[in-house]
C-alpha cells in the first residue's frame, strides 16, 4: 500500500496531471485528447466506486434506459449470478431502502462484483480493476480474476492488486515500490528472481495463506 498503484491509475485516467513528463496513447499526449472521447476506451473501477439506491439493473449501466439480457449476462460473469436469481424483481431490484422499503441490502463482496459487472457493460477497450476485490477474500478474488481473463479477450486490462496470487495469470506485471515500477516482467520471470521485491513479497504472502490454511 502507498506504492503509487492507484495514483498511476489516476494519472491514465486524466483525475491528475502529470508534474513532469507525459502519458503517451498513440503518440500522442493523453491531454491532446478530448475528454470524453478519451476516457470512453475506458472502463474503470477503483476502490471507492459507489453504487446508488436505483434498480440494480440501472446500476449496473449507469443509465435508466439499457438492454437487460446484456446487464445480466455482465452480472453472471461477474460472480453474481446466483445472488440475481434470489432477488424477488429481478434487475428490477432497488439497493438499499433509501428510495424503495422494499430495496436490498448488499455486502462489500457482493457491491464489488455489481461494479465488476458495470465494467463489463461498459464494453470499453481498456479494463481497468484497481482493487475492486477487496471485500472478497483472496480465493474468492483470484476466481474472479480468473474468470474475467477469460471474458476480458482482446480487451486490455489492467489489474490492481497487491494481492499476488491475483496476479498469476497476468500476460506482464509491473511491480510498484515508493512511486516507482522497480520490477516488470511475468510472474515467472519475477517470482525466480531471488533478489527482487516480487519474489519477497510472493514468498511472505504464501507463508500467510499456508498459515491461513492450517488454521
Amino acid at each position: 500500500n502507498g506504492s503509487g498503484k492507484t495514483t498511476f491509475i489516476k494519472l491514465l485516467c486524466r483525475l491528475y496531471d502529470p508534474t513532469e513528463g507525459k502519458i503517451l496513447l498513440n503518440g500522442i499526449d493523453i491531454r491532446k485528447y478530448e475528454y470524453d472521447e478519451y476516457m470512453s476506451v475506458f472502463a474503470v473501477v477503483f476502490q471507492d466506486f459507489k453504487l446508488f439506491s436505483y434498480p440494480l439493473g440501472e446500476n449496473v449501466a449507469a443509465k435508466i434506459n439499457y438492454d437487460p439480457a446484456l446487464a445480466e449476462r455482465c452480472l453472471i460473469d461477474s460472480g453474481f449470478g446466483e445472488r440475481l436469481q434470489e432477488m424477488p424483481n429481478g434487475l428490477n431490484t432497488y439497493l438499499y431502502k433509501d428510495f424503495c422499503k422494499q430495496g436490498i441490502e448488499i455486502s462489500g463482496g457482493e457491491a464489488q462484483k455489481i461494479a465488476l459487472a458495470r465494467a463489463l457493460y461498459k464494453n470499453a477497450p481498456f479494463i481497468i480493476l484497481d482493487e475492486p476485490t477487496a471485500a472478497l477474500d483472496p480465493m474468492a478474488e483470484a476466481e474472479v480474476y480468473s474468470s474475467f481473463d477469460k471474458i476480458v479477450g482482446n480487451k486490455t486490462a489492467i489489474y490492481i492488486s497487491h494481492r499476488l496470487s491475483s496476479c498469476r495469470f497476468c500476460d506482464h506485471i509491473a511491480v510498484f515500490d515508493n512511486g516507482q515500477i522497480v520490477q516488470r516482467g511475468s510472474h515467472e520471470e519475477l517470482v525466480a528472481d531471488i533478489s527482487g521485491k516480487y519474489h519477497a513479497l510472493w514468498h511472505a504472502q504464501a507463508q500467510y495463506y499456508d498459515k491461513k490454511a492450517q488454521s
